[in-house]
């Protein structure tokens, strides 16, 4: 029974974090959960900082720690290569989404909004700091927005 109970929690503090492709579901569960949202724009097969960014920080254990308990996560992904392409209604939703968020095209870009959609923090490219440094900076704005 001690087996089972460990194997079962080892795999729940296991689970990866996900990334919505909706930012309107976000905004909805950050409603009802009171949590923040960080929206991430990125060409993930083409652009070298969006990559760069992906795999120091937003993947790191630092990161993720925080956002499993802390934040709901998107990715508005705008790959080129056809191998990677998504489908129409997520175009669509990304398209939708840098309309209203990232109008210049700026690649990576990523935000940190409250759960009534209020832009708290905007990092213009790869911010060039830790992973710890980063979730640093998010606790900062969601400290100073309250």
């Amino acid at each position: 029974m001690i087996k089972l109970l460990f194997f079962t929690l080892f795999h729940l503090m296991a689970l990866p974090v996900i990334w919505l492709g909706n930012y309107n579901d976000a905004v909805k569960e950050a409603s009802a959960s009171h949590k923040f949202i960080v929206v991430n724009f990125s060409g993930s097969d083409w652009c070298g900082p969006c990559i760069r960014l992906r795999k120091e920080i937003l993947e790191s254990a630092a990161f993720e720690d925080y956002a499993k308990e802390n934040l709901l996560l998107v990715r508005a992904d705008f790959p080129r290569q056809k191998k990677n392409q998504l489908d129409k209604a997520q175009v669509k939703r990304n398209e939708a989404l840098a309309e209203q968020f990232n109008p210049d095209g700026k690649f990576p870009f990523t935000l940190l909004v409250d759960e009534h959609g209020k832009v708290l923090k905007r990092w213009d490219g790869y911010p060039d700091v830790s992973p710890a440094q980063f979730v640093e900076e998010i606790k900062s704005a969601q400290k100073n927005s309250r």
